[in-house]
């Protein structure tokens, strides 16, 4: 994770380095009962970097690690490629970039 945001440029790893990372093994029943898939490998929760300061819940990301582990079929190197492809997609929400800008730059 400390590798994937130093390769960010200095503005955007100001930035990332003070959104909250958090780790849960698979998506808690609170977060399934709103409609949050059983299988999903990480999400971006609160107001995204423009919004900011607008909304009652903190910005925080969450890498649910179990379902990382099993999406790369429990190889060490694909878990850490998916890790920080997960973490880049996440803080890319965060900086209000929605799916297909996410895509387009291969962090779908």
């Amino acid at each position: 994770m400390e590798a994937a945001l130093a390769e960010l440029p200095p503005p955007l790893r100001e930035q990332a380095l003070r959104l909250p990372v958090t780790f849960e093994p698979v998506p808690n029943a609170g977060l399934q009962a709103d409609g949050i898939a059983p299988d999903t490998l990480g999400l971006f929760t609160g107001a995204d970097f423009v919004e900011e300061g607008h909304t009652p819940m903190p910005p925080q990301i969450i890498l649910f690690l179990d379902n990382l582990w099993e999406f790369a079929d429990h190889e060490e190197g694909a878990f850490r490629e998916e890790v920080r492809t997960t973490l880049l997609h996440e803080l890319g929400h965060y900086l209000g970039l929605d799916e297909d800008d996410l895509t387009e730059r291969g962090l779908e």
